[in-house]
């Protein structure tokens, strides 16, 4: 398939319906809502898909206030909302820092504003495999760095050590979209699972 045009924009500078075309009414997407490396598990029972929802439109509503970073960024094709990354300082993912990839595999310290971390990918079916994953990817490197980011973590998947890879898992992103924008591996904390950073 020939690659796609596209643009990427704050989640918090387009309309909510964009962000809801992109995640959904099926499949994981529409029950996550980026909110499983923020919330408790005792959260995320309550919560529901609605609610987790509602979270995430009210964290693009403060970003869009001034009183926290945007939670992510919308990729477009032709004008269509196709894809989303969630990109954002490593301390608004509690549940992500807690993690063994973190904690076994990142020199970063937890409380460190300046390390952010790309925890989260969405293209939608019928524009996968045609550049909209590298073109969130990057686009989330440059906001990064302009939010004043000094370093970049991710947590993909290695597809070259895992025969199978469920369509759910691949949310992280795979290692090869990560080393071809320029990250390194740093650590294999888990099989089939990496830390990589990249130095803004």
């Amino acid at each position: 398939m020939d690659k796609l045009d596209v643009t990427i924009r704050r989640v918090d500078e387009v309309p909510w319906s964009d962000a809801e075309m992109v995640f959904g009414t099926r499949g994981d997407p529409s029950t996550c809502w980026c909110q499983f490396f923020k919330i408790t598990d005792s959260e995320w029972r309550t919560l529901g898909a609605a609610g987790r929802a509602s979270c995430l439109q009210a964290q693009a509503n403060a970003a869009r206030d001034g009183g926290a970073p945007t939670p992510g960024l919308i990729a477009y094709a032709e004008r269509e909302p196709v894809g989303w990354v969630g990109v954002e300082p490593r301390t608004q993912y509690p549940r992500a820092l807690r993690g063994t990839v973190v904690t076994d595999g990142s020199a970063q310290s937890a409380d460190d504003d300046s390390v952010w971390a790309i925890v989260c990918f969405v293209v939608r079916v019928g524009f996968r495999r045609r550049g909209v994953a590298g073109a969130l990817i990057a686009a989330a490197v440059e906001h990064a760095r302009g939010q004043g980011a000094r370093f970049i973590e991710g947590y993909p998947v290695d597809t070259s050590e895992r025969e199978k890879v469920t369509s759910a898992e691949l949310y992280h992103g795979t290692v090869t979209l990560f080393t071809t924008a320029g990250f390194s591996v740093d650590a294999r904390p888990l099989p089939g699972r990496a830390l990589v950073t990249l130095r803004v």
